[in-house]
């Protein structure tokens, strides 16, 4: 860190976001539109949060993971969103290089701790589905607990390792970030030294923080519809495969831009699809949890109900 402070921070004192538009017209849309779209966010991710909260029926895991998905998934949009906003109405696009460093841990953290939960959560449904007698055991609330606080260990160190390694790179100029915000690879290409280092290790993270969990989401969806597959009734597999449907969405969803963008060679660099690929994995993931997991299960919906109904009947 003494190398940072003698070379890196006397020559960067802040960064300058250039967003999406530089038409002014064109910012104030996507600004209505974004404030609209992180206020949904923000309203869906903390009503699953409340509903499971108030509703005695859904302290189970499934539902447990559920509401940590929820905590994280508003605080990482949060992480970016509002910057983005002021950036798209304020003329001055700068942040400070304490800032931009913050803001890239952060980020880090509650994006591998969601790559981390959907690996706990298709585990869940695994056993679920394939050993019911045992769920009870194998998913108690101690081992619950104890996989979540893993999740956020790991999340930590690799967000960490990331950060430190990219933190230690002099930059000369021009700082500017053709992003909206401060992201590994963005960053990178302002360095003015060779980052092929950090290439190979943003790949080896990425392939145990993305590959690996992906993974195994993928072996317990196998496991789990295989046994789907023997079940005699017709009502019995549809109402499993209901049960899984919401969760395939969203791995399929954040996984797919997220390796794109942190697994490929930096020779790949392109500032407007990575911008877009960013949205995807970070805001419109988040976005569709709720209504993904409200639409398509009757328990959030059931508990939804049950909240109005006894507001009703209080007033």
């Amino acid at each position: 860190m003494q190398s940072l402070g003698k070379e890196n921070h006397s020559s960067v004192f802040e960064f300058i976001l250039l967003g999406f538009s530089s038409d002014s017209q064109v910012r104030i849309s996507l600004f209505s539109f974004f404030l609209l779209l992180y206020l949904i966010t923000i309203l869906g991710n903390g009503l699953i949060v409340t509903l499971i909260y108030l509703d005695s029926h859904l302290h189970m895991p499934m539902y447990y993971f559920l509401s940590v998905l929820s905590l994280v998934d508003m605080s990482y949009v949060t992480t970016t969103m509002p910057q983005m906003l002021i950036n798209m109405v304020c003329p001055k696009k700068t942040i400070s290089w304490g800032a931009c460093v913050a803001q890239m841990f952060i980020f880090l953290v509650l994006g591998i701790a969601e790559c981390v939960l959907y690996a706990i959560m298709a585990y869940d449904r695994y056993v679920a589905i394939c050993f019911p007698l045992h769920y009870p055991l194998l998913m108690s609330r101690p081992i619950c607990i104890k996989m979540v606080t893993g999740c956020w260990t790991i999340s930590i160190a690799g967000a960490l390792i990331y950060t430190v390694f990219t933190i230690h790179l002099p930059y000369c100029g021009p700082h500017k970030i053709n992003h909206f915000f401060c992201e590994i690879p963005a960053i990178l290409k302002l360095a003015c030294a060779d980052t092929s280092f950090n290439d190979r290790l943003d790949f080896i993270l990425g392939f145990i923080l993305l590959l690996v969990p992906f993974s195994l989401i993928l072996a317990s969806y196998v496991r789990i519809f295989a046994s789907i597959l023997r079940i005699h009734s017709s009502q019995g597999r549809l109402k499993s495969f209901s049960t899984c449907a919401s969760h395939i969405t969203v791995v399929i969803m954040f996984y797919g831009p997220a390796m794109i963008m942190y697994m490929r060679p930096g020779s790949w660099y392109d500032p407007e699809r990575d911008k877009k690929l960013a949205l995807f994995y970070n805001v419109v993931s988040a976005f569709l949890n709720p209504i993904i997991y409200s639409l398509r299960n009757k328990d959030v919906k059931g508990a939804f109900l049950n909240v109005l109904g006894n507001r009703r009947t209080s007033q």
